[in-house]
């Protein structure tokens, strides 16, 4: 509850674009009606005279506006006030409360929500708001208003307020008091823009001239060619954060380029500035105010959220790298001339075989005891040891709030600060080079949230979405399976910015790869099936898949597609990849039933080979259900009841998996045996079991203690040893000359052999039945030796052309004619 009303807080900051966010960010204003200051004393208050919520003061007063220069006495009134929520209208949640409570305020000019006297766990005495009868609380601004919050010389034009009990567990959002009188101080009046074109060379965003210049240019122009707003300022800490009709802040518009540009001059090469868009289209109504927005710069690579960054721990991201300007509203962008330099120590790291990767997903939120990258890098031993040999990370581009997947992004050039510093990030990637791991983003092109700015620039307040003519986005997905708000991928706006990001990823951070969430809906024309192949989805994904690799050769591409094989084939022709699902036989063999569980999926799709690295294969991802969790919950009375078979049968899965050629996945926590359910299945709809899909759900270290996992956790580690020191075994090299994986081997027992060009050969034999009867298979003849990869001992020679023992069922054997190095 605490975290809804902080929430609240940091969209009361962005009062001028309240209208320009998603449905799910606009909070339920309160009516309120704006009377004169009051000078009604508590014993004296008729509750009658009060509306639910904030009053100014009761309405037998004369009527008159709020004075800043004289006191005001502000009520709250929780009796009859009804609030939304997910079940419907309730009573306000402090109706009853019977303690005082504090007042969060700011005064609001120019669009700007400043003068905070308190932060929103700071319990002072100036705020707190006394019970005077039940159900209402009363405090003083004195002796004015200006005076109370220190506004100095600022224009006091509007008030916000919210009302919060002590421990933040109770609380309301308020609207804001418009029209307060100010005699003293007359608000800013826009000027006519100047028509100017921007010097040649920049681009969009922030551009660094030299060591004291820099060039802010903000593209503007909908999808008819139209410039929208009247006029266009910049607001910073260059400025004082003050809008002048002068070269200082207010910016050009280049009619030709579709850009509103200024140049900021005399900047300090080593300072961090902080700004801020400021967009009004002027007002057709004599009395009536502009319509305005503030705006952070699309291309901004570190954003300042008053909503999220408090709430950040010290040991992630120090605060004194993230203070937010008193002035500012909503999120703010920054820069620096002389950014900070990383001194890369292993920068000659390159995938040498993309074919034989082994790659492990990873949530930072969930995998480390500090959520963080931090805690990463302290467990990049332990993955590189169990052979691990690339990094997959959820999204880490700045999502909205700070606990999340990541696939709700909102800036793209910023990663997101709920992990760690900008050097923390190289850090990381770095430590995993030296590891000899390769290191892949996970980027959500398909959509953004509502605050990312293109969206906001140009958004249908109405219905809560992107408008007709938004350049970057359209009003609604042409495909199904879309989010948030769609981009338009035939936009030559949309693909620039996207392969700048791509660009920028690579050099900035010196990643080796890209997993693209959605690929299915890159395209404007889904042909009324999304599946059905489509050229100008696969043009499109070529187009940035060559930008890639013009950037770095070995990088690799990877597409989260789910269209028709032959698309798919199409994609892996021009050498990217894509993911190959096969969880719902996994999940059948690994709870004992033989019933849809033949493993063809994840040497075949259809027609197409998906060992020759065209595909990557798993049997869990992020988006899937636990197949030890399914085992658990649903597996046959033995894996149900005895954890050491049940563990027994999750190796097994793995022998089966990461023995077959081609790239390969594994979600994190699969090598303990994670068994954490990822949906709610108390509940009776999908829409209730998918409530809380996305929340957190931590590795449990102590899983490494337990007997039987920590033996799923050694099968894993003796297999992806012995690909990680014989990638030829696992490559488009391997010849795969049995393969025994469907319904029918289940009594018999399943079993592969793979050899290679150098003579290197493998056997794997496995039981998924419950039988508790001795097992035998028998191994090929001519061997030199019969290396057990996971006991790690060589068997007799003598033992080709016989049987060999695998005990009971739900276990495996593997073999090789040599013995692995790495193992």
């Amino acid at each position: 509850m605490k975290k809804t009303y902080i929430y609240i807080f940091s969209l009361l900051l962005s009062l001028p674009y309240l209208y320009s966010c998603s449905d799910e960010q606009i909070p339920e204003l309160l009516p309120i009606e704006d009377n004169g200051n009051s000078t009604v004393v508590e014993d004296d208050i008729d509750v009658s005279l009060l509306e639910p919520g904030f009053n100014l003061n009761p309405k037998d007063q004369s009527g008159n506006l709020p004075d800043a220069d004289l006191p005001l006495d502000i009520y709250f009134n929780a009796n009859g006030l009804k609030v939304e929520t997910d079940d419907g209208e309730e009573d306000s949640p402090l109706l009853g409360y019977d303690k005082d409570c504090y007042l969060h305020a700011g005064v609001i000019s120019e669009g700007t929500w400043m003068y905070v006297p308190a932060g929103w766990d700071e319990d002072t005495e100036k705020c707190k708001m006394k019970l005077v009868k039940e159900n209402v609380w009363k405090i003083t601004l004195g002796p004015s208003i200006r005076d109370w919050f220190g506004s100095g010389s600022t224009p006091v034009e509007q008030l916000g307020l919210i009302i919060r009990t002590s421990d933040g567990e109770k609380g309301e959002p308020a609207d804001h008091f418009e029209d307060i009188i100010d005699n003293k101080y007359v608000g800013f009046t826009p000027a006519e823009p100047e028509m100017k074109d921007m010097p040649a060379g920049l681009q969009h965003g922030i551009n660094i001239i030299d060591n004291s210049t820099v060039a802010l240019v903000l593209y503007e122009k909908n999808n008819q060619g139209k410039r929208v707003y009247d006029y266009a300022y910049v607001m910073g800490n260059f400025n004082n954060w003050k809008r002048a009709n002068d070269e200082t802040s207010q910016m050009f518009y280049d009619e030709t380029a579709g850009c509103w540009w200024i140049i900021l001059n005399g900047l300090d090469a080593n300072k961090e500035y902080a700004f801020q868009y400021y967009l009004g289209i002027r007002s057709e109504v004599e009395g009536k105010k502009d319509t305005e927005l503030r705006l952070a710069d699309p291309y901004t690579e570190k954003i300042l959220d008053a909503g999220s960054d408090p709430y950040i721990p010290e040991y992630t991201y120090p605060s004194s790298q993230m203070v937010y300007p008193s002035k500012g509203a909503g999120i703010v962008s920054t820069f620096k001339i002389n950014k900070d330099e990383y001194s890369w120590a292993y920068d000659g790291y390159r995938i040498k075989n993309k074919n034989s990767l082994v790659i492990y997903e990873l949530l930072l939120r969930d995998f480390s005891e500090t959520k963080d990258l931090n805690g990463a890098i302290q467990k990049l031993d332990y993955l590189s040891e169990l052979g691990v040999t690339a990094i997959e990370l959820l999204p880490v581009q700045e999502f909205e709030g700070n606990s999340s997947w990541g696939y709700n992004p909102c800036f793209y050039f910023a990663m997101d600060k709920a992990y760690g510093t900008k050097d923390m990030y190289k850090k990381f990637i770095d430590e995993c080079h030296r590891r000899n791991m390769a290191v892949i983003f996970d980027v959500v092109y398909n959509h953004a949230t509502g605050a990312h700015p293109f969206a906001r620039l140009y958004w249908n307040s109405d219905d809560n979405k992107t408008a007709a003519n938004n350049p970057w986005f359209n009003v609604d997905a042409p495909h199904s399976q879309s989010v948030f708000h769609d981009f338009n991928h035939t936009s030559e706006l949309v693909k620039t910015f996207i392969k700048r990001n791509l660009e920028f990823l690579m050099d900035e951070y010196h990643v080796d790869g890209f997993r693209f969430d959605l690929t299915k809906g890159f395209t404007q024309d889904s042909q009324g099936d999304d599946n059905k192949y489509n050229n100008q989805r696969i043009d499109i994904l070529t187009d940035y898949y060559n930008t890639i690799k013009a950037k770095r050769k070995d990088a690799i591409m990877i597409c989260e597609h789910w269209c028709e094989a032959s698309e798919e084939n199409e994609l892996a022709s021009r050498g990217m990849m894509c993911w190959n699902k096969v969880n719902e036989p996994y999940y059948q063999a690994g709870m004992g039933w033989n019933e849809n569980s033949d493993f063809s999926g994840m040497f075949n799709i259809g027609i197409y080979e998906a060992t020759k690295g065209g595909w990557v294969s798993y049997f869990e991802s992020h988006d899937e259900e636990r197949a030890a969790f399914k085992a658990k919950e649903w597996g046959t009375d033995i894996v149900k009841n005895d954890i050491e078979v049940r563990m027994n049968s999750m190796a097994a899965l793995a022998a089966f998996t990461f023995t077959v050629p081609g790239p390969k996945m594994i979600w994190q926590g699969g090598e303990l045996g994670f068994d954490t359910a990822l949906l709610n299945y108390a509940g009776t709809t999908n829409e209730e079991m998918e409530k809380g899909k996305t929340d957190e759900k931590p590795i449990d270290w102590t899983y490494f203690n337990n007997p039987a996992r920590k033996s799923l956790h050694q099968a894993y580690s003796r297999i992806l040893n012995l690909r990680k020191g014989n990638p030829e075994l696992f490559d488009e090299r391997a010849i795969i000359k049995v393969r025994n994986v469907d319904e029918g081997s289940w009594t018999g027992g399943r079993r592969l052999e793979i050899e290679t060009y150098n003579g290197k050969k493998m056997v794997v034999i496995g039981f998924f039945a419950d039988t508790a009867d001795t097992q035998w298979q028998q191994v090929p003849e001519g061997w030199p030796l019969y290396y057990d990869v996971i006991s790690g001992r060589t068997e007799n020679s003598s033992i080709g052309g016989e049987n060999v023992v695998v005990d009971g069922g739900h276990s495996f054997k593997i073999y090789t004619n040599f013995v692995p190095t790495n193992n």
